[in-house]
């Protein structure tokens, strides 16, 4: 309908710029304009002066108003007004022609049944590569892990494991760099593995002003279907401790059905949850509590099982890697004087395999009560003065201890403990502790998750009623029971606290985990925030210990909460040499992005060590790796290497200055092959059309792309020429000289002035 108004296709007025052809100034026009306007509006002020007036005032503007519109138009004909527009001339451009060939267009979720790769054969097959042939050069390629050229429609298997979409636009540009490329055209369910269209290939396509052409393939939802769209878990965790696996999916057609929420290691069930369906569309986030088991490296299945009738049932399981550590962290705590606290913290950390403490207790003003020293020398000068000393150590626990205690040097190493070693503090109340220990008014404010002030008598030996806060409901350090509604009322069923000490309210970042309540009252008990590299924790009370004493002798209550807590504090302390990848499980790629973070005995960044990473691969053997300096990142060093097998691989990185060995650490990752295509496997639309818009081309759903060849020719890549498109003769135009004059005539004769 569009074209018969228009006589051009609505690419002709997109692309098109308005020009007129006629030789005369515009100024012409408009004092013509006003010429015929006036003279049309005379008649009627003629006709009210000398009364012979038959209409009112406001009849006589429409009607002169529809008179001049007629007439202004015929006027603007004589100017003869025409579109410009640039188009590819015949036979001398390149055409690309890109067809998707992975595994997901194999969907059988097209109009009869058919599949996306069948339905995009038949497009190109019924008449549009033999129109575009019939004007250009075309070039047929099929795209998957890798851009391969294509003789015939038949070639097109839809079998390839993944879709690399921006590859194949930079692949086609380049391989067409010395010829006129006048557009792309890509048939596509627009399900890109490699994380969409990158900038770097939009620039580049943009720079050439080629446009690309889409065509969508593919229903964009599904009627029943369930995905797990994302799951966060820890890289690393200590041996048998307790880690959350935070998983996100969401579902069409399945809304308010139980499904259970599985996480295995092989065969064994390490956690479940059960969950109820929201809304369809709607993500929905669960977590399993597990324990992670003995130390090595764990690969995980996260997933539900199929449900009735799910159209995809590849997208419901995912995996997952996690490196169990052997290492087993160290915590040096020091308490200012003898106490209940003290022994019970001991005796609840001495069953815990997981980490290590030392103690220091202060017995008397000069003289100190070490306990669980690695060697007979260490701490027997008392705290540590030393950078190399005090960071030996993960976390650090300060007990009833005044600030005064510490020296200035001693007070800025404990700072450095935590923003540049990136350790653990845990603050304890008490006599001599926070704002009674002249810790609100010291230059370590800082480091406290809630504010105290400079006050007295803040410490009270009364007992207090705890219970858990919302921040902590999903905090493992507050889990006493895997029930979340069971976890609530266990904390209000613990026995009171000996004492409490009063603080202020949480800073900003900083979360609550437990309160007590004191005359209707409620302070923090326990909080945590993150600071620099580490983290840092206020307990506001040195009696837990009577939820050991007062509970029968089989409740391991307080030995669990110590855990946790002392298991936080030290978990994400880094080495001196800290490995990572951003990707640990590859899901059909190959590059793998090799990260490592070097430190001295002092934790300042190494930028002139020697690294190298020694990957194990999946059949035994190993490759070394050289590993470069980020020059903008001290200690920060980086590679990149080709995982060309799928199965699980080990890198061990090794940093030297010198002679001197600075580290070693290690991760696991993986490569999974068939898996990518599984997921977001309905059509992504969006990237189509934004792909589309953002190069000067057209987004088309099968039952449109007929026009495709029409539509094409106008480019501003390639050898083009200027063509000048006449408006004058439209049969719009002469449809609203109809129009114009049939309302004036009709309504002349209702208001009696024919």
């Amino acid at each position: 309908m569009f074209e018969f108004l228009f006589s051009y296709p609505s690419r002709v007025y997109e692309k098109g710029q308005f020009v007129l052809l006629g030789g005369w100034p515009i100024w012409a026009w408009a004092l013509l304009a006003i010429t015929v306007a006036g003279g049309l509006a005379w008649p009627y002020f003629r006709s009210r002066n000398d009364g012979e007036v038959r209409i009112q005032g406001w009849q006589s503007v429409v009607l002169w108003g529809l008179q001049a519109a007629m007439a202004l138009l015929l006027l603007s004909l004589l100017w003869q007004p025409a579109l410009l527009v640039a188009t590819l001339k015949p036979q001398q451009n390149v055409v690309a022609v890109v067809v998707d060939d992975s595994k997901s267009m194999a969907i059988a979720d097209e109009s009869g049944g058919k599949t996306r790769a069948a339905t995009a054969k038949e497009i190109l097959n019924a008449g549009l590569l033999e129109q575009l042939k019939k004007q250009f050069q075309v070039r047929m390629y099929k795209v998957g892990r890798s851009l391969e050229r294509l003789d015939k429609t038949e070639d097109i298997q839809a079998t390839q494991t993944a879709t690399r979409l921006s590859d194949a636009l930079r692949g086609v540009a380049a391989e067409s760099a010395s010829v006129p490329l006048g557009a792309i055209v890509l048939l596509s369910d627009g399900g890109d593995n490699a994380g969409g269209i990158d900038l770097a290939t939009l620039s580049e396509v943009r720079s050439r002003r080629i446009p690309v052409h889409t065509v969508g393939l593919g229903r964009e939802k599904y009627d029943r279907d369930l995905e797990i769209m994302s799951v966060d878990l820890p890289a690393r965790a200590l041996a048998d401790s307790r880690i959350t696996a935070q998983v996100t999916l969401r579902q069409t057609g399945y809304a308010k059905t139980k499904v259970n929420l599985t996480l295995r290691d092989g065969t064994k069930i390490l956690g479940q949850q059960t969950m109820v369906m929201k809304a369809d569309g709607e993500p929905q986030t669960e977590s399993i509590l597990f324990n992670a088991g003995p130390a090595g490296p764990k690969a995980l299945q996260i997933g539900v099982a199929p449900l009735e009738n799910e159209e995809n049932r590849a997208n419901n399981q995912v995996t997952r890697l996690v490196n169990v550590e052997a290492t087993k962290p160290r915590i040096l705590y020091i308490e200012g004087e003898p106490k209940w606290e003290y022994k019970f913290i001991r005796r609840a950390l001495e069953e815990d395999k997981t980490v290590s403490i030392t103690s220091m207790l202060r017995t008397t003003q000069n003289k100190i009560y070490r306990q669980g020293v690695a060697e007979p020398k260490e701490l027997e000068n008392g705290f540590p003065d030393k950078a190399e000393e005090l960071f030996q150590y993960q976390g650090l626990i300060i007990g009833g201890v005044e600030i005064g205690y510490f020296t200035t040097a001693q007070q800025e190493l404990i700072r450095q403990f935590v923003d540049r070693r990136g350790g653990g503090l845990l603050f304890l109340g008490g006599r001599n502790g926070l704002s009674d220990g002249g810790w609100g008014r010291s230059g370590l404010l800082d480091l406290l998750p809630v504010s105290i002030g400079d006050r007295r008598d803040t410490f009270k030996r009364d007992r207090a009623k705890v219970e858990l806060a919302p921040g902590g409901q999903d905090s493992l350090i507050t889990r006493l029971v895997e029930n979340p509604e069971a976890n609530i009322e266990r904390w209000k069923k613990l026995p009171e606290i000996e004492n409490y000490q009063e603080t202020g309210a949480a800073k900003p970042g900083a979360v609550v985990l437990a309160e007590f309540l004191v005359g209707g009252k409620r302070m923090p008990l326990l909080a945590t925030q993150n600071y620099g590299r580490g983290r840092s924790a206020v307990l506001a009370t040195a009696g837990t210990w009577r939820w050991q004493m007062l509970q029968p002798l089989e409740d391991k209550t307080h030995e669990l909460f110590w855990e946790q807590l002392c298991r936080w504090l030290v978990t994400s302390s880094p080495p001196r040499v800290l490995s990572s990848t951003p990707k640990q499980v590859l899901t059909d790629e190959t590059k793998v992005q090799i990260r490592a973070e070097v430190r001295d005995k002092t934790y300042l960044p190494v930028s002139d060590a020697q690294v190298q990473a020694r990957v194990l691969l999946p059949d035994g053997s190993s490759e070394m790796v050289d590993m470069r300096p980020e020059p903008m990142s001290a200690g920060q060093y980086t590679a990149t290497w080709d995982a060309d097998k799928p199965g699980a691989y080990v890198a061990e990185i090794v940093a030297k200055r010198g002679t001197e060995e600075l580290g070693t650490d290690l991760f696991n990752f993986r490569r999974e092959d068939g898996v990518a295509e599984n997921f977001g496997s309905e059509q992504n639309k969006e990237l189509l059309e934004k792909l589309s818009a953002q190069t000067g081309g057209v987004y088309y759903s099968p039952s449109t792309a007929s026009k495709l060849a029409k539509d094409i020719s106008y480019s501003e890549a390639g050898i083009t020429v200027r063509e000048a498109k006449d408006l004058w003769n439209l049969p719009i135009v002469f449809f609203l000289i109809l129009s114009m004059r049939a309302t004036e005539w009709m309504l002349r004769r209702k208001w009696g002035v024919v």
